[in-house]
């Protein structure tokens, strides 16, 4: 009778398990913006495998993985859960994906994508950028000039599809703007700031309506630091003095072109980009092609 038992029990076991369908289910946690990273709680039982469908067009087989979307708006993610069987299970969670609090653009290049913050405080070059980039204006522009340690440059419409011996960097859309210098807005790396002609031409330092530069440069010292302060009559607070020391920069530019931005994540494309074989007028040998789009 045990040994009957015995066998009644692990065969209703081995049916139990048998018949065991997945089970799916998940939560959401984080702050729902864009960029902002959301985690994906998997729930799921009997559940060997699995597939994401975040809602717009992105998948992912992590058991539970990462997210960050791109654009704001309300997307449907859906999870299925699959059992060593093949069998499947899916469940479906709304959600609403908030705009970024900050100003935000991305500039996609072959050598990777930088995320860089617009300042409010520098609104004429802020309402500039964002408008060109609406535009599509910087699309299939190059950064046509890049001296390593120092800048990458780009943003010359004359840019696009130019022969490889042609001359570039004195190309705009037609208007330049006036210069936004602010104290706590300096040339540290990864700022963004505005190209300009000199001052012999331009005494007033306005700014490129489109030309722009990206900091590349390389940490100071500090005697450095002192020699700039004195020279320019500035004094930079413990904190700019703490990245251009550690991170480098180009202080020697502050006060004299307008920065109005900072890339705030892919700091190491720059290292990348500047680092491309350039010709005798600083141009890279092959075509830095770059896409700029508001972060909405």
């Amino acid at each position: 009778m045990i040994k009957n038992a015995l066998l009644w029990l692990v065969a209703a076991t081995a049916l139990l398990a048998s018949c065991a369908r997945p089970v799916a289910q998940f939560s959401v946690q984080g702050e729902q913006e864009v960029l902002e990273p959301l985690s994906f709680e998997n729930q799921s039982e009997n559940a060997t495998a699995y597939i994401w469908h975040f809602g717009d067009g992105t998948t992912d087989t992590t058991a539970s993985p990462t997210y960050r979307y791109k654009a704001s708006g309300n997307y449907t993610v859906r999870l299925e859960a699959i059992n060593d069987k093949g069998q499947r299970k899916s469940t479906e969670k709304a959600i609403t994906v908030a705009p970024p609090t900050a100003c935000l653009v991305e500039i996609e290049t072959a050598y990777g994508t930088m995320l860089v913050k617009l300042y409010d405080a520098t609104p004429q070059h802020q309402d500039n950028f964002t408008k060109l980039a609406e535009e599509g204006f910087y699309d299939s522009l190059l950064f046509h000039r890049v001296i390593e340690n120092f800048m990458i440059q780009g943003g010359d419409p004359d840019s696009k599809n130019a022969a490889p011996n042609q001359a570039l960097g004195s190309g705009g859309p037609g208007y330049t703007i006036p210069a936004e210098f602010v104290d706590s807005l300096v040339h540290v790396k990864g700022a963004l700031a505005a190209a300009r002609t000199g001052d012999a031409v331009n005494p007033q330092k306005r700014s490129s309506g489109s030309q722009f530069y990206i900091v590349h440069g390389q940490p100071l010292s500090e005697q450095q630091l002192d020699q700039i302060e004195a020279r320019k009559g500035i004094r930079y607070s413990t904190r700019q003095r703490e990245i251009y020391l550690s991170q480098g920069g180009t202080p020697f530019l502050d006060r004299e072109y307008t920065v109005f931005g900072q890339v705030v994540d892919g700091l190491e494309v720059i290292d990348r980009l500047a680092a491309v074989p350039t010709d005798g007028r600083d141009r890279p040998k092959e075509d830095l092609i770059m896409r700029i789009r508001l972060i909405r």
